[in-house]
């Protein structure tokens, strides 16, 4: 039945706000925890006995570092293979008025279907490094930056043996980062034009024009970024709904009442369930 009400409610809805959180990525095979890819990807970093892609705080040396942060985003962000999860979501939401909000910063919905200016990215992109400083609110392109660490990147040391590789700041020489949110120093300039745009979609809605909020798979790591927005953004809209698809955390607010479907598995189990029969997809 749940698959059944999903299927109603999208048929019935007139605009999508596809939400999404790290646990569609891992639905789409980008598992940070995944242990085996991670083995495979840095060997080096697996025998020093790390096992995961989560980092952050972990003391290496700047070539170590810089090496796997080349390896992890070249992996994550800049494979140019279609993602078939992501591409059945784009098909699933068909020619509805839709906008997506994602904490992700692997750029996968832009990659596989949806119109990068309506999609807002409020943590950032792998795609782009900034000054730690900061001192510019300018960021760069990372991909020739980690082209440059990937040639000169020891797979069996885990270590880039040219120096001139590493990157820094080329205004102060500081070091860079990529340009995601981990503290104040985020340079959040180039993703608030398509906040301020998904916020007028949202206030500009025509008379009677129903809302389907669609969460995916974000939980409580930083549930005021994707989560907690959500909820207020159904609670404020009139008539709108929520679709919280999530195998882990799946609850929905009791003053949300019939307005809030609580879905408790992933998106790739809840797309093979509405796949079974097709969904109309030629509203406007």
């Amino acid at each position: 039945m749940t698959a059944e009400t999903v299927r109603t409610w999208l048929d019935e809805a007139d605009r999508v706000l596809v939400a999404a959180g790290a646990g569609l990525s891992t639905a789409a095979g980008y598992d940070y925890g995944d242990v085996e890819r991670f083995r495979e990807l840095l060997p080096a970093l697996y025998r020093l006995g790390l096992r995961s892609r989560y980092l952050l705080g972990v003391p290496l040396p700047a070539d170590m570092m810089w090496g796997y942060w080349a390896v992890h985003i070249d992996d994550i962000r800049f494979g140019s293979g279609p993602n078939s999860l992501y591409r059945r979501l784009r098909a699933l939401v068909g020619e509805r008025d839709h906008w997506v909000m994602t904490s992700n910063v692997d750029a996968l919905f832009a990659r596989n279907g949806f119109e990068a200016d309506r999609v807002f990215t409020p943590q950032g992109d792998y795609g782009r490094l900034q000054c730690t400083v900061p001192c510019t609110q300018e960021t760069w392109a990372a991909k020739p930056f980690f082209d440059r660490i990937l040639a000169a990147y020891d797979r069996d040391t885990g270590r880039v043996t040219d120096q001139a590789a590493l990157p820094v700041c080329p205004h102060c020489g500081a070091d860079v980062f990529p340009n995601v949110r981990v503290g104040p120093e985020f340079v959040d300039g180039a993703y608030l034009p398509a906040g301020d745009r998904l916020a007028r979609w949202l206030g500009d809605a025509p008379e009677g024009a129903r809302l389907l909020v669609l969460e995916i798979g974000a939980g409580f790591n930083t549930p005021g970024v994707i989560r907690r927005p959500m909820e207020n953004v159904v609670r404020h809209t009139p008539g709108a709904r929520l679709v919280r698809v999530n195998p882990d955390h799946p609850d929905v607010p009791a003053d949300l009442a019939d307005r809030a479907l609580s879905v408790p598995f992933g998106a790739d189990v809840l797309l093979d369930a509405l796949t079974a029969r097709p969904l109309q997809q030629d509203r406007k």
